[in-house]
């Protein structure tokens, strides 16, 4: 593993000692005290009598850290060379990641104190002992180690300096824990004001480097990009492109030389250099190609583009496919927007976040962090403009500062012509038949997108070569690498990978001969959550060889609901009454946990079934038939799927939930209205794919609701338009009869 897991090595060092054994610990009350190295030195000094573990790879880690923080500097020096040298034994290699990082920091404090020179020129030792010697790929993973934010930040810490404080004591797990969260988080605070001119040097070194260039459109925009190639290149090279919209210091370009690539980012008209007007979307197909005909202008180009990148990244790949240049000749995408399919709206259903993103990318050159990563301020956004009861078209003027673009936005509330036009629809997809590799996660918001690339594409294209990477990861796994512990959720081990490795072994099985990553055996390829393992398929559908239906079955006298294999009755019915004019829930949020004890049902109405006997693994597509009398003619639906563990808890099975409008269900381009009153049957196939095998003894458990939030537009159901809507149209609550003959089809896998 290198660079992208960031606590993977941390938290897999953690002790696995007997828990009975207590230390006194008094710790101050904040973990910037200036006695903290005192009462961390006197712990470790406790602890390293009795330390034991049976893992020699964890021992030394942690007896490194232990030493280092007792102040036996030569001795932690030893113990992280004695580590190396295990590791190479055992493994054949030495990664090139955070480890690096603690030995340079540690073999740098034990220079300091045994030469008796200042810890920067030790430093400065230290890095030149070790960097300077390693090859590109492995001297960018330890370079971007040292920038990157650090493991444990200091907002962790003192979550668990708070948690500790009032035992009194800690248990020896709990020490050693602690111990390794303050070496980490020290070492990196010593190390941020140092490092910055030593990697600038080595990278020099390494790479030509062109800042700020200028690339003309045809009609006539600007487009700024920077180009970062490896010096030691004796011939042309492939080109790896990242288009995007996000202006920050540290991108992907040097990552790509350090692979033996061109590394080109290219940034949308309007943004760093490019004097243009910032428009999201609407232009980037167009420049996208502009900017890959320049690069094959280029000295040092080969011919050969490839696209790749997270976010609107993904979007701009396939903006460009949408008219393929002959020389774009593969396409990697992770966490990919798609254009009015889960930006600005998902389900047909707007996110107030789209108006602060909006504002985010279009309100300078550059970006604007100071007012988008304000979270408070934009909750009293939504939470003002929800108990205001006003139209959506009021959102932005409760703000006080209307945009454009998501006015624009609001104005096209199906599926039109207006985004069609952006990125390939229909039969536009026949003609991209080059390579595809799509990255997304059970737990990423932009799973929707990166989904409906993969189904048209093989809809329209049957031969496509596009292959889907799917685990248990979220949109920040795609960009930094999966965590082992997700929202509370323990990630399985397999699923530990590299995500950008492998997107650099792909290129490099496409682009130049090399074999095909493993991993990728077949079209999907997905990590089945409570298993361990990795399953591949040659389609979604293929993921499962059965189904298991479950019928609403309505209890009464219950909140709770079961979900029956045998339909009970077509004529009983839930009663389910939303007050769409009630405001006193405007300060309710989802948990973001993804595991919990109970569920905080809103809106919805819960439905469980039986435990299962035996385990059974759930992989796929939820879809089914909802039944069901409504009394106004149209609504906003969310369906989540759970496991009830033996233990009692919930686990989400995908995040966020299943969300749609239910006349865009059946055609997100046209809108079909319900008939208020009248008993209707609505299908359905979840745009949110999972995999999970249950225990034995589990439960699965569907919680279906009504969309009501401060942070999304409401459905008050009066048949027009969403967005002329306001609590005036609420004096009627909405109610719905859910029949018993309504069921959900779950894909299985035996």
């Amino acid at each position: 593993m290198t660079r992208s897991l960031h606590l993977v090595l941390l938290l897999a060092l953690l002790p696995s000692l007997a828990p009975a054994q207590e230390l006194d610990l008094r710790l101050p009350a904040a973990a910037t005290d200036t006695t903290m190295p005192t009462v961390l030195h006197d712990l470790a000094t406790r602890v390293l009598p009795v330390y034991q573990e049976s893992n020699r790879e964890r021992y030394l880690a942690n007896l490194a850290a232990l030493q280092f923080v007792s102040g036996v500097y030569a001795a932690a020096d030893t113990t992280r060379q004695e580590l190396r040298d295990w590791r190479r034994s055992v493994h054949g290699a030495y990664p090139a990641d955070r480890s690096v990082v603690y030995d340079i920091y540690i073999h740098a404090r034990a220079v300091e104190a045994a030469d008796h020179v200042a810890f920067a020129q030790a430093l400065t030792q230290a890095f030149q002992e070790v960097v300077p010697h390693l090859n590109d790929p492995d001297a960018y993973a330890v370079t971007w180690s040292l920038e990157a934010p650090a493991p444990v930040s200091l907002e962790a810490l003192q979550r668990e300096f708070d948690r500790l404080r009032p035992k009194g004591s800690v248990t020896l797990p709990e020490a050693v824990e602690l111990i390794w969260a303050y070496f980490s988080f020290s070492a990196y605070r010593n190390l941020w004001p140092l490092v910055d001119p030593l990697v600038a040097a080595d990278e020099n070194r390494r790479y030509t480097t062109e800042q700020d260039v200028l690339i003309k459109t045809p009609g006539g925009a600007s487009i700024s990009a920077m180009v970062v190639r490896p010096k030691n290149a004796v011939k042309s090279l492939p080109a790896l492109l990242e288009y995007t919209i996000y202006v920050y210091p540290q991108n992907k370009a040097m990552e790509c030389a350090a692979h033996g690539y061109v590394g080109v980012v290219a940034y949308a008209r309007g943004k760093q250099k490019s004097g243009d007007k910032v428009v999201p979307f609407e232009h980037d197909g167009d420049d996208a190609r502009a900017v890959i005909d320049w690069i094959t202008q280029q000295p040092w180009s080969d011919g050969r583009v490839a696209m790749y990148g997270e976010d609107y990244s993904g979007f701009a790949q396939w903006a460009a496919a949408k008219r393929l240049p002959a020389a774009l000749k593969a396409i990697a995408s992770s966490a990919t927007i798609a254009p009015g399919i889960d930006l600005p709206r998902e389900g047909n259903v707007y996110h107030n976040a789209a108006y602060r993103w909006a504002r985010f990318v279009t309100d300078t050159a550059g970006l604007d962090e100071e007012i988008y990563r304000e979270d408070a301020h934009w909750r009293w956004l939504d939470q003002t403009w929800y108990t205001s009861g006003q139209s959506y078209w009021d959102l932005a003027h409760i703000y006080g500062r209307p945009n454009a673009d998501f006015r624009r936005w609001l104005g096209h509330p199906s599926y039109d012509g207006y985004w069609q036009k952006m990125i390939p629809y229909r039969d536009d997809f026949s003609h991209i038949n080059i390579p595809v590799l799509t990255t997304t996660g059970y737990f990423d918001s932009s799973q929707e997108g990166a989904l409906y690339y993969l189904t048209e594409h093989y809809r329209f294209n049957p031969k496509a070569d596009h292959t889907l990477l799917i685990g248990p990861y979220d949109e920040v796994a795609m960009q930094r690498g999966p965590l082992p512990v997700l929202e509370e959720y323990q990630v399985d081990s397999a699923a530990l990978i590299d995500i950008h490795e492998l997107r650099y072994q792909w290129f490099d099985y496409i682009l130049k001969g090399a074999a095909k990553p493993a991993l990728l055996q077949d079209r999907i390829n997905y990590q089945v959550m409570g298993a361990n393992t990795w399953e591949h398929a040659p389609s979604i559908d293929s993921m499962a060889n059965g189904s298991l239906r479950f019928y609403f079955d309505p209890a009464p006298a219950s909140d709770v609901h079961r979900l029956a294999v045998k339909m009970s009755s077509r004529t009983t019915y839930i009663r389910q009454s939303v007050n769409l004019a009630d405001r006193s829930d405007a300060g309710w949020m989802p948990p973001s946990a993804l595991i919990s004890k109970n569920l905080s049902l809103h809106n919805a109405v819960e439905f469980i079934s039986d435990p299962f006997p035996q385990p059974l693994e759930v992989s796929g597509l939820l879809s089914g038939v909802l039944d069901f009398t409504p009394n106004k003619m149209d609504m906003d639906v969310t369906i989540a799927l759970y496991e009830r563990l033996p233990s009692g808890e919930y686990l989400r099975l995908f995040d966020p939930p299943y969300t749609f409008r239910a006349s865009y269900a059946r055609d997100r381009s046209h809108r079909h209205l319900l008939q208020a009153g009248v008993r209707q049957q609505l299908s359905f196939r979840s745009e949110r794919l999972t995999s999970r095998k249950f225990q034995a003894g589990s439960r699965l458990v569907m919680v279906i609701g009504i969309n009501k939030r401060a942070d999304q537009q409401i459905n008050y159901g009066t048949g027009g338009d969403v967005s002329d809507e306001s609590v005036a149209d609420a004096t009627v609550p909405l109610k719905i009869r859910w029949y018993g003959s309504s069921f959900i089809d779950i894909p299985t896998r035996q």
